[in-house]
């Protein structure tokens, strides 16, 4: 073979594995609304950055047909590339061959990917569109996606993962995500789900859409598996890469560092404002959040999800902080079992990746009921004390309003692991509400005094000024300082600047057993 005949044979290859399974089954991908694998490489990396790994690896299995549907590639790209610069490993699945189901050398070259991006302390991207395991292939595709699972295991909190489901994604496939730090889906074009419509139909009698029962609107709102909801796959990959800026490549690195000019000694007197006269009235956390935090830095986690508590990632004077925030237009504010969930989730991914974690409470405790009890709430409750006490990163918490028993623990003890607590002189700290208190301590008196009613006002007033106000928990050192409403900005600023270099060692363990 000559040299030129060489050259005209990698071309001819190199054209053939580009174009996956085909025009035909290209023009299908685009006809579904959905964008080939690599048109979304395409728009995810800057441009000209891709470095594709393997990509002539071939299936090797012969029976039933698949002598006759070998790829190039194996129905997956993979490779490096970068991201605003920055370098990140990733795959993307190519449903245009064999549906971009999974078999043994398809799974070996994402593992082999994904052992590189942690070699490397990259972040780690997937992008899911599959019709899952590989039927023809067998057991060597189950025994792929255990690979998988395993790599992502392994760089778990070493390495952040994201996972973009951009078309079907089921059966074992679903669990690889699952795995990873965040979920995003896109409306019609993403499904989810271990067990589809038609088994769900035969084995239980249940009736429901492969939407109903997997789309994205079922998993940000519902079942809490997803992070985040898009209508087209242009604003999925657009706001990946915002994500990533806000994170470190790994977790030896600090966060990016992007300070917006916002002025650090801003005042915020508009809270006073915003926080309503009436204790019982709601109020929308996150006019606070864009008031105290950098302007428009705010970017929202799992917003559709357990909306009773906020969690997200914003910056303060340019530092990324991760925020835990009650929410009092849902349930008053009550952390329950879901809310738990998605917070104490949210703190181990901050604690995992270098990000300050900064808590702003007004919450009344754990929601009430015989359903949250049976459904375990005490288990779930202790995530977040479990979580908040595990991590090393700064904790800062600003108490706006009310901080009542184990739910003030979670979000604002010293004790439990906070560095800094900071109290408008709005806030009470107590085990429970005046009123329940008065009636609990002062119930004799109460029923024996000429005017019940007035005698139950004036103790609830006494148990107020003696035991609720900022200052008794500040004369302890459990609140740090009581502050303006107006400084809350720039005293969060100076907070997180006191303990920005914290460093906290923890006793030899293998892994702690947080109460799952």
């Amino acid at each position: 073979m000559t040299n030129q005949e060489a050259e005209e044979r990698v071309l001819k290859r190199r054209s053939q594995m580009l174009e996956g399974g085909g025009a035909d089954k290209i023009e299908g991908q685009h006809r579904k609304g959905k964008l080939t694998a690599r048109e979304r490489i395409a728009l995810l990396l800057d441009e000209g950055s891709f470095v594709e790994h393997q990509p002539y690896i071939t299936g090797r299995t012969t029976e039933l047909g698949m002598d006759k549907n070998r790829y190039p590639g194996d129905g997956v790209i993979s490779g490096y590339g970068k991201i605003d610069g920055r370098q990140i490993y990733m795959f993307a699945q190519d449903f245009t061959v064999l549906g971009g189901s999974l078999g043994e050398m398809h799974a070996e070259r994402i593992a082999e990917v994904q052992m590189l991006s942690l070699k490397n302390g990259t972040p780690f991207i997937q992008i899911n569109d599959s019709g899952g395991a590989r039927i023809q292939e067998g057991v060597v595709s189950l025994n792929g996606y255990a690979k998988i699972f395993r790599g992502n295991t392994l760089a778990s909190g070493v390495i952040p993962q994201f996972s973009l489901i951009l078309g079907p994604c089921a059966g074992g496939a679903a669990y690889s995500p699952a795995i990873t730090d965040f979920i995003f889906m896109v409306d019609s074009v993403s499904s989810m789900y271990i067990t589809g419509p038609e088994v769900i139909k035969a084995v239980t009698g249940e009736d429901i859409d492969q939407d109903g029962l997997g789309g994205a609107g079922t998993h940000c709102m519902k079942s809490g598996n997803v992070h985040f909801r898009f209508s087209t796959e242009e604003e999925c990959i657009e706001f990946l890469k915002r994500l990533l800026s806000y994170l470190p490549s790994n977790n030896m690195e600090k966060p990016p560092y992007s300070y917006n000019g916002d002025p650090g000694d801003r005042e915020t007197p508009e809270l006073a404002e915003l926080l309503p006269e009436n204790q019982k009235r709601p109020y929308d956390i996150k006019d606070f959040i864009a008031s105290i935090f950098d302007r428009d830095s705010f970017l929202e986690v799992h917003a559709d999800y357990a909306p009773n508590v906020v969690v997200g990632f914003a910056r303060l004077k340019g530092h990324t902080v991760g925020i835990f925030a009650n929410q009092p237009r849902y349930y008053a504010a009550s952390l329950d079992i879901n809310s738990s969930d998605k917070a104490a989730r949210f703190i181990r991914f901050c604690d995992c990746f270098n990000v300050p974690i900064v808590s702003l409470a007004d919450v009344p405790g754990f929601l009430p009921g015989v359903a949250q009890e049976h459904g375990g709430i005490i288990r779930h409750g202790a995530k977040i004390l479990y979580a908040i006490a595990e991590a090393t990163v700064p904790k800062l918490s600003l108490i706006i309003r009310k901080a009542y028993g184990g739910a003030f623990i979670a979000m604002s003890s010293k004790s439990l692991g906070y560095d800094r607590v900071l109290a408008m002189p709005t806030a009470e700290i107590a085990v429970m509400g005046a009123e329940g208190a008065a009636n609990i301590i002062f119930r004799r008196e109460i029923q024996a005094a000429a005017n019940p009613e007035e005698a139950r006002q004036e103790k609830i007033d006494l148990y107020k000024e003696n035991v609720m106000t900022p200052y008794t928990a500040a004369a302890l050192g459990y609140v740090d300082d009581v502050i303006e409403m107006k400084d809350a900005r720039k005293e969060l600023i100076r907070s997180l600047e006191m303990v920005l270099r914290k460093k906290e060692d923890r006793p030899f363990k293998k892994h702690g057993n947080i109460p799952l």
